[in-house]
């Protein structure tokens, strides 16, 4: 009878044993995904931290187009009469100088001779305002208000007598870090004035 009650203790305590162990087993293991991750976390964080200040860097470079304080409504009818003078049509490009997409597309077409030249050509360009400042709100609300939908920049184009004919998203637009150069002559090309 010992010997069996002795059996039973030891059978007991390596089961106690084993299940403290597993325990705690699962508690390391708890700790340790824990740990990584907040280690993820943390790297996440630093990398968006990394590119906040690339992106800041990259548009302190670039040229601002947009002007927060202009009559939206004035410079578009100009733009209007002018456009319809000179035989070309209107590109209003929204967005803001917030805006990196915006600045990187306004370079892009200014440093892409092929692109000038289309753009030269075909269009009177007009950088619309979209910011906290000045949310043109009138403006937009008169196109649809495009930006809700597509984001910024958006692209809009209107006839030589300010009919809206097209809305572009900027992102059908887009390669990696960037513009086609294909995509974005074809959408020029595509939406000039018809002869």
């Amino acid at each position: 009878m010992i010997n069996t009650t002795l059996k039973v203790f030891a059978l007991s305590s390596v089961l106690i044993t084993s299940l403290a162990c597993s325990q705690k087993t699962e508690t390391v293991k708890a700790e340790n995904t824990a740990d990584k991750t907040l280690l993820v976390e943390a790297d996440s964080t630093a990398i968006l931290e990394a590119k906040k200040k690339a992106a800041k860097e990259e548009i302190a470079k670039l040229p601002k187009l947009y002007n927060d304080k202009e009559d939206a409504e004035a410079k578009i009818a100009e733009v209007v009469k002018q456009a319809k003078a000179e035989n070309k049509n209107v590109m209003i490009q929204a967005g803001g100088n917030w805006c990196i997409w915006c600045l990187r597309f306004n370079n892009y077409v200014q440093t892409t001779p092929e692109l000038n030249e289309i753009v030269d050509k075909n269009y009177v360009y007009y950088h619309l305002n979209y910011s906290p400042e000045n949310k043109n709100e009138k403006v937009f609300a008169k196109y649809g208000n495009p930006g809700e939908k597509f984001g910024y920049p958006v692209f809009i184009v209107l006839d030589g007598n300010g009919k809206q004919i097209h809305t572009q998203d900027s992102a059908v637009l887009e390669d990696g870090k960037g513009y086609s150069l294909e995509k974005t002559k074809e959408f020029f090309t595509k939406w000039g004035p018809k002869s």
